[in-house]
C-alpha cells in the first residue's frame, strides 16, 4: 500500500466532501430529493446539512409568533405528523432572511394570512426549545418570539405543515394539550 502524507489525504478528502455537496446540492436543485423532508418543509440548507448529519442535533435560528385577536385571544396550530399537542406558529430562519420577515413569511405559509408584528416578546433557547422530528431529526431552536395582529385573511390550515387552527383564551391555555416547546414558551412570555 503506497504511503501519502496528511496533506495529500486532507486534500482528497477535501475533495470527495466538496464532490459530495455538489452532488446532494445539484440533486435538491433539479428536483432528484423531491418529496425528501417535504412533509417537513426543510429548507434547502437545512436539508443539505442532514445529507451529512443525519438526524444528529443541530442548533437553529427560528422564530415563533402568536398572533392576538381583539378579543386577547392567541392563535395555537397543530403540525401535521405531530401528536403532541398544540403549537405556536414558526419555523426556522432561512439564508438571507431577518428573524422579523421569517415570522411573517412562516405564518402565511402555515395560516395563509399577513400579520403585522406588534412586539419581540422574548428570545429563547435551551433544553426546552430541543424538538425530535416525526423523522427523527433533532433541532434544537433559539426562537426569537413576536406577537403579532393579523391584518388580511382569515387564519386556515394549510392542509401540509398545519392540519388545525384554534384560538384560544389564557384561561383556556392552562387545560389545553401543548408541544413541549409551546408549553415552555407561552410560560415565558404569555401570562396563563
Amino acid at each position: 500500500m503506497p504511503t501519502v502524507s496528511v496533506a495529500e489525504y486532507v486534500g482528497r478528502l477535501r475533495g470527495r466532501l466538496d464532490e459530495l455537496v455538489g452532488r446532494t446540492a445539484a440533486a435538491w436543485d433539479s428536483g432528484q430529493l423531491a418529496g425528501v423532508g417535504d412533509e417537513l418543509s426543510i429548507p434547502a440548507h437545512i436539508a443539505r446539512l442532514r445529507a451529512f448529519v443525519g438526524h444528529d442535533l443541530l442548533l437553529l435560528p427560528s422564530v415563533s409568533v402568536l398572533p392576538v385577536d381583539q378579543a386577547g385571544r392567541v392563535l395555537l396550530v397543530r403540525h401535521t405528523g405531530h401528536d403532541d399537542g398544540w403549537a405556536v406558529l414558526g419555523g426556522a430562519v432561512e439564508i438571507g432572511e431577518s428573524p422579523a420577515q421569517a415570522a411573517v413569511r412562516e405564518t402565511r405559509e402555515e395560516i395563509g394570512v399577513e400579520v403585522r408584528l406588534t412586539r419581540l416578546l422574548d428570545v429563547l433557547g435551551g433544553p426546552d426549545y430541543e424538538v425530535r422530528y416525526p423523522n427523527g431529526d433533532r433541532a434544537a431552536y433559539v426562537t426569537a418570539v413576536y406577537q403579532a395582529e393579523i391584518t388580511d385573511g382569515s387564519p386556515a390550515a394549510d392542509g401540509n405543515e398545519v392540519w388545525q387552527v384554534g384560538w384560544f383564551t389564557a384561561a383556556e391555555l392552562r387545560g389545553l394539550e401543548l408541544s413541549r416547546l409551546t408549553r415552555a414558551l407561552l410560560a415565558a412570555v404569555w401570562p396563563v
